[in-house]
């Protein structure tokens, strides 16, 4: 499918102090826009290994979707590591200097582009899946008067032990390579890059999507190496830098709303949310099982949950199925419309 047609513009912040205490002495955020600004405005943030370049979010958005650009001002914006990285910001924050970076300050730095920039005064609704909706139960914890709803796809509201534990995985394949070099590296670090994603792939999928599926995707891969060395492997080579992906999963690794106001009170965070919210895990998601989701719920003021029916595990929530993304939009759809 081709991407739509949207310009990828960027807006420089100038120099931005991180909630953590670093700085970016030129933090840019990369964005794009759809439709009327007249319309209400839903904001669509990417996922880890999303890029807005290669279409990521154009399974939801466009002429007759679910975010319909004829009836909403749709913007995407590409969480930092897609927009200031370390591979793109100059010394002395280069590569492994780049600083630790939050939800919040991608929340903050997003909300600049929104009102400076495109006179947003409010966000109808904030949509994500995965880290994208990670920042849209972020988004009413940081603005709590901007935001009137959310939509969390296939994610939480802080990142598990369990989910923690996990992304070590992937994380200590990068760093324990023989060509990462502590992130000094001068030329791709391949055996990193290509040890990260044959971690990380499998997690991706739900178990039962392998024993009732298998690899083969339909004959399009001879055998699962090569499932796993296209699929996996090839993207994160093609598009992403080692830097990047490991500065990007710390930002998931420590994502909690309620380090953001309330002191680490988790159920107290969710209780203060006052956007309405909709809530769809996937039923074999090993990354954000839907249990976890069944608890947020819990302590949300206005909230439902929809769990989605499918057996492609955390994938489900980004586009890989039409099934899945039918059922998704089917629900977003009654959300926005109630």
């Amino acid at each position: 499918m081709q991407p739509l047609s949207a310009e990828i513009k960027h807006y420089h912040h100038g120099r931005f102090t991180l909630a953590a205490g670093g700085i970016l002495p030129d933090a840019v955020t990369t964005y794009q826009t759809y439709g009327d600004p007249m319309n209400p405005c839903i904001v669509f943030p990417t996922c880890y290994g999303a890029k807005l370049a290669v279409g990521s979010q154009d399974y939801l958005v466009g002429e007759g979707k679910v975010l319909d650009t004829k009836k909403y001002y749709v913007v995407t914006f590409a969480l930092f590591c897609c927009s200031s990285s370390p591979s793109n910001t100059p010394a002395p924050y280069n590569g492994p200097y780049f600083p630790f970076v939050s939800y919040e300050d991608n929340i903050r730095t997003q909300h600049a582009v929104l009102t400076k920039l495109l006179g947003v005064a409010k966000v109808f609704c904030v949509v994500g899946f995965s880290m994208g909706g990670q920042q849209a139960y972020h988004w009413p914890v940081v603005f709590p008067d901007f935001v009137e709803r959310f939509v969390a796809i296939c994610t939480s509201a802080r990142t598990s032990p369990h989910n923690q534990c996990f992304l070590e995985g992937p994380k200590a394949a990068m760093l324990a390579s023989k060509d990462f070099g502590d992130g000094r590296y001068t030329s791709t670090p391949q055996h990193g890059i290509r040890a990260f994603g044959r971690v990380y792939c499998a997690w991706a999928y739900g178990q039962t999507w392998f024993r009732e599926h298998n690899y083969l995707m339909g004959g399009e891969y001879p055998d699962l190496n090569a499932f796993i060395r296209e699929r996996w492997e090839g993207r994160f080579l093609q598009y992403w830098g080692a830097n990047d992906m490991i500065t990007l999963l710390t930002t998931w690794q420590k994502g909690d709303i309620s380090l953001v106001r309330d002191g680490g009170d988790y159920e107290k965070a969710l209780e203060n949310i006052r956007a309405k919210a909709l809530i769809m895990p996937s039923r074999t998601d090993l990354y954000f099982p839907p249990e976890d989701s069944e608890i947020e719920v819990s302590h949300l003021k206005d909230a439902t949950l929809h769990v989605i029916p499918t057996v492609l595990g955390h994938v489900a929530g980004g586009g890989a199925n039409p099934v899945d993304v039918e059922f998704i939009s089917e629900k977003i759809c009654a959300f926005l419309n109630a």
